[in-house]
């Protein structure tokens, strides 16, 4: 039987549909544990909830050898860089990882470098989660930092993240071109794509319909990468007079001010970033908006509204 190297439309198609089903996945692990566990519970691991619906869906297909519904889906299967070979276990164990757990681990250290930056004072939480020892390394890394030091480390990291973003748009305008690797993970890990069952020639039409497609992304990518460039010492000045004017008052003064009516019902911490529903009812800008990721309803009196509704309270003391 011939076997020839998966074009680009069947690899987007079959990721396309390993997306549709590990998003299923994940929604019914979320509403789950958002039952049993409540709001403040699942804002907390909602991340986690993520990582270990998409490593249960890949484990029971990738690590087991079989197909993904997506690969099942285009009729391709794996291959080595031998081209003639399937994976190893431990080289689908790696691809699992890289493609899984590295941008999830990735995102919450960089998340947690930038709080730790960012904050006045040394920040202490109360509750477990999964990457506290790294938390604490963190925070012990940056005590040991000057003010001078962390002013200087909070663009280089805000230009770190924004990196990340622009690598990926890159990975798919090459392969766009060139039609292997759609995704980082697989190329890391050396892993290919071959077409099985009826095999036909690719139509050139089709090839340089993506070829075209992926020169376009990146002329587009480097007209982003200058924008970005023009603008990050803006975004760094709009932060610091944001964080001057969230800082007003007094930390004594706030502290004695804040009672329960300033308190968000979703994470029971201190409203940051009051913002209002179409209901009246306050909430934190990112408790509410994650909460409308997967319910479009105020939390309090469960009326129905469109997340576009929403309103940033600016001014509101």
């Amino acid at each position: 039987m011939p076997l020839v190297p998966a074009n680009q439309p069947q690899l987007i198609r079959s990721s396309q549909k390993d997306e549709y089903y590990q998003k299923n996945l994940t929604n019914n692990a979320n509403e789950l544990f958002h039952t049993f566990a409540g709001s403040r519970r699942w804002l907390q691991w909602r991340k986690e909830i993520e990582l270990l619906s998409d490593l249960t869906y890949y484990v029971l297909t990738t690590l087991s050898g079989y197909q993904t519904l997506g690969e099942e889906y285009v009729s391709i299967i794996q291959v080595d860089p031998s081209q003639r070979r399937i994976p190893s276990r431990m080289r689908r164990t790696a691809l699992i990882l890289f493609h899984s757990f590295v941008p999830y681990l990735l995102d919450k250290v960089l998340i947690c470098v930038e709080n730790e930056l960012e904050a006045e004072a040394p920040q202490t939480s109360r509750t477990w989660s999964p990457l506290s020892h790294v938390r604490l390394w963190i925070q012990r890394a940056v005590g040991m930092l000057t003010e001078s030091q962390r002013k200087a480390l909070v663009p280089l990291v805000f230009a770190l993240q924004q990196g990340i973003t622009l690598l990926y748009r890159l990975h798919v305008a090459v392969f766009y071109i060139t039609g292997a690797f759609y995704h980082i993970g697989k190329r890391a890990a050396g892993v290919s794509y071959l077409r099985v069952g009826h095999v036909s020639g690719d139509d050139p039409w089709i090839r340089n319909s993506y070829r075209l497609l992926g020169a376009l992304s990146l002329l587009q990518l480097g007209i982003t990468l200058t924008l970005q460039f023009n603008n990050l010492r803006q975004r760094q000045r709009a932060r610091q007079q944001w964080k001057q004017h969230r800082n007003l008052l007094p930390s004594l003064q706030v502290s004695q001010s804040s009672s329960r009516s300033s308190r968000c019902i979703l994470c029971l911490e201190e409203r940051r970033n009051t913002s209002c529903t179409p209901c009246g009812h306050l909430f934190c800008w990112e408790c509410i908006t994650e909460w409308c990721n997967t319910k479009s309803e105020c939390p309090m009196c469960r009326e129905k509204f469109q997340p576009h509704r929403l309103v940033f309270l600016r001014n509101y003391n």
